[in-house]
């Protein structure tokens, strides 16, 4: 009931933005689809060269063998065109925060003083926050169609439990983490009406 509620809010957010043509769009990223995660974009234009962006990513499943890739992350964002919104260059400032429940991934590598490849024996769950900047480029594929490119770089700090067995769920303690390398990363399919 209060996602309705919510839902509805941003929708009325949005109008009173104003209706003119081309100051609204929703995306999907390409990238979090291809890793099964349910994710959508909505963005609205604040002026002729500042838009609001926010995303919403969710993924549920639990595969074969026990892997856990679950998690979920918001992730508003503001972003000025250097040319007219919704097309070419933007520079971009984002904040993100989520939970995860992950474990029991193979062949990750060690990646910016992540240990990824522990995930292979150990669960981790937790959440996480935090910030970044961020360049794109979006392509006009036609009247209401982009195709756009994005990559920031931030950081993130994450608040952990960590789990000895991936199977068996064995606490064997709790930490923290500075992550900081990229924080974003897409290829998104844009509606725009």
């Amino acid at each position: 009931m209060k996602l309705k509620f919510y839902l509805f809010l941003l929708f009325g957010l949005f109008l009173t933005l104003g209706a003119k043509g081309q100051d609204f769009a929703i995306k999907t990223n390409l990238l979090y689809d291809a890793t099964t995660t349910i994710n959508l974009g909505v963005e609205a234009a604040l002026s002729e060269k500042w838009t609001l962006d926010l995303s919403g990513n969710w993924n549920p499943w639990q595969f074969k063998e026990n892997k856990k890739w679950k998690h979920w992350m918001a992730q508003p964002e503001i972003r000025y065109w250097t040319c007219h919104k919704f097309g070419g260059h933007f520079l971009a400032l984002h904040l993100l925060g989520g939970q995860y429940n992950m474990g029991n991934i193979k062949n990750l590598p060690d990646f910016l003083g992540s240990n990824f490849s522990n995930l292979e024996k150990h669960r981790y769950e937790g959440w996480g926050a935090g910030a970044g900047i961020g360049y794109g480029y979006a392509w006009m594929l036609g009247k209401h169609w982009n195709l756009e490119a994005e990559l920031g770089l931030g950081v993130i700090y994450t608040d952990y439990e960590k789990f000895y067995c991936p199977k068996c769920g064995e606490k064997i303690g709790s930490d923290h983490h500075l992550y900081y390398g990229p924080t974003k990363a897409a290829i998104s399919l844009v509606y725009l009406f």
